[in-house]
Formats: structure tokens, sequence, C-alpha cells
């Protein structure tokens, strides 16, 4: 049963209606005016209620950075751990505590930089974590450095003649882990983004959920094309399982897979709707949402936003869970030395010699 059924029950049961003022702390609420973490503060607020899990038994870890702030904003219990730790954290949270919602808040410098390597460990293992990469493509708290999502030739303080890398793609990173599922919405999308909270809670394990997010001091605009009415058709590539994919005016524009394996984009008056890739975000194999998402540089840069893959499997930590079960149980019932011994350990003598037991 998912965490959605489960909390639809216990609603039906009896259980206090919750509502957005139970997940607002009494902490003031300081970013810049106009930043898109505002955005994706009251939508993250507005969309618990509806998930059931009470405040108490809902557990936000965030790192360093302007997302870092998240968790002292939400009325929950919390953690502001180090730079880049928080997916770390927040494993041995859900490990230990598999009756708690566990949510990870990041920005892209502190998840993909010192954070990189605990963030695919925590994807490839499944944990059952609700990852939100906030993705603003600079380094805000610091004042405006080049991130690892910054593109190629961006001037910041850190690179005065232009940046020489090339940027991490976040959903590319994190399918090459193995996730199980992996989305990207806008902070301003007033529906996309609570349909991704709500994608990602249904889901058993872990779930990234990358949020193009505006920094309006250092990186202002890095995503307009995508948010005004003028352009968002054309910039924009839904998604949607199940559905061809197709964008631009009037979905005038689409994609096939050609024999080779490739896509490429297409005119759907020029090869019929019949022709275009339906997209399945359940598809195990996950070679073609990876494909996806690099399709930005065939469409002219059209950008896919969606869940570009949703495919459950036993979780590593469920595993790690019942073995963590099963030695409390062992503390419990008094077997401390079997707990303590069990494996290989040693004993070192006063002469400094150690001997195997």
């Amino acid at each position: 049963m998912s965490t959605v059924e489960t909390n639809g029950a216990a609603k039906a049961s009896g259980a206090r209606e919750l509502t957005k003022a139970d997940f607002q702390s009494d902490v003031e609420t300081r970013w810049c005016p106009g930043c898109g973490d505002y955005a994706i503060l009251a939508a993250v607020q507005g969309f618990l209620p509806e998930v059931g899990v009470p405040p108490e038994r809902t557990v936000f870890v965030s790192g360093i950075g302007c997302a870092g702030r998240f968790s002292y904003y939400m009325n929950t219990y919390g953690m502001h751990g180090i730079h880049g730790r928080a997916p770390a954290l927040a494993t041995g949270l859900a490990a230990a505590r598999p009756d708690l919602s566990v949510w990870v808040v990041s920005g892209d410098g502190d998840a993909l930089s010192i954070g990189g390597n605990h963030l695919i460990h925590a994807l490839r293992r499944d944990v059952p974590l609700k990852i939100l990469l906030f993705n603003n493509r600079i380094y805000g708290l610091t004042k405006g450095q080049a991130s690892p999502t910054s593109e190629r030739g961006k001037v910041t303080k850190s690179t005065p003649f232009g940046s020489v890398d090339e940027p991490f793609n976040p959903i590319a990173l994190a399918l090459g882990a193995g996730a199980t599922f992996v989305a990207r919405t806008v902070d301003t999308d007033k529906r996309h983004l609570p349909a991704m909270l709500r994608a990602a809670v249904a889901h058993p394990g872990a779930a990234l959920i990358e949020v193009y997010q505006n920094c309006p001091v250092f990186n202002d605009g890095a995503f307009d094309a995508l948010t005004d009415k003028a352009t968002r058709e054309d910039a924009l590539v839904s998604l949607e399982h199940g559905q061809p994919i197709r964008f631009g005016a009037e979905g005038a524009r689409g994609i096939v897979r050609r024999a080779d394996g490739d896509l490429e984009v297409v005119a759907v008056a020029e090869v019929g709707e019949d022709a275009l890739l339906v997209h399945d975000a359940h598809r195990a194999d996950p070679s073609v949402a990876f494909a996806l998402s690099q399709i930005e540089s065939l469409a002219g840069g059209a950008t896919p936003i969606g869940i570009f893959r949703q495919s459950p499997r036993e979780s590593d930590a469920a595993t790690l869970a019942a073995e963590l079960r099963d030695a409390r149980a062992s503390f419990t019932n008094g077997d401390l030395a079997k707990l303590l011994h069990g494996s290989n350990t040693w004993s070192v003598g006063v002469n400094g010699a150690a001997a195997k037991r």
C-alpha cells in the first residue's frame, strides 16, 4: 500500500484533518525578494495536508545553501546538516525509522558538488527519501559563483572569463545512478509542482524532483522561457505517461524514436501522430528516459518537464531496515554479546599483538 493510500485510510478512520498552517513554523521566512524558494515552500506546505502524515511524523533534512533554510520554515522535525551531507543523514534516519516521512532539500551546489557522492548512493540504494533538488544554476548563498549546473561560458565571480566546465544534467545523473523515480518541474507552476510531489510521495523508493528555481539576484531569468506565456509552448516539452510526446504551438512538433534507437524531433504534420514516441515512465529500462533527458540540443533548447522514470523495485533500504529490526530484537532479548561479536572482532593484547576471534 502506498503512502498516499495509507494516509487516505487514516483520514477515513477519523484522524485529525491537517491544514497548511500545521506545516508552517513560526520562524520568519527570509530569502531574497522574488526568490523561487518562496513558491516551492508554499507549494510543499500546501500539499502536505493531503498526504495525511502529521508534522510529528515528518522530517526535513537540508544542507548548506539558500535551500538549507527550508527545514526551519517547516513545522516538522528537521535538521540543517553540513555541506552536501543531507542525503547521508536522511538515509540513516529513513533506515532506522521507516515509519517517518523523510524529505531532503538541497541546492544544485550542495547536492552536486561536495554532496554528489551521497546523492548518487542514496538513489542507487533506493532509500525511501523524497529529494527536492533546487536548481538555479548558480551558488546563491555565497554570492554568485558558478555551480555544477552553470552553463558553459557563464560569467560569474569565480569564472570571470566564462565557465569552461560542461554542466551536470541532474536528471541524467540520477538515471545513471539507478534512480527509480526522477522528475523535473518549475518553481512557479502551481499545478505541475504539486502533481510531481503527489507522484513522488506515492512512490515507495527514492524519488528525486529537480525544481528549476529562479535566483533573482545572481541568475535572474534563467528559466523565463519556461514560464513566459509567449514562449512556454515552444520552450517546454511536457512528459505525460502514456501520451505521445509533442510540443510547440498546437503540438506541431514531436519526438520519434529512430530504428537505431536515437531520438529525433520531427514535424507532426509530416510523420503523423501515430509515429510519435509514446512516453512510458514505467519502463524498467531507463535508456529512453536517459535519452529524453538529453533532447534539449535536438529540440532547439526545448526542455522536458515531468516524470522521466517511475519504476519501483525492492530497495536496499528495506533490507537494511530489516537487519536493524533484527539487531534491536537481539539487544532487547539481552543477547548483547552476540550483537557485538556476531562478526569478526579483534582483541588487542598489552604488548600490541592482535588476535582474531
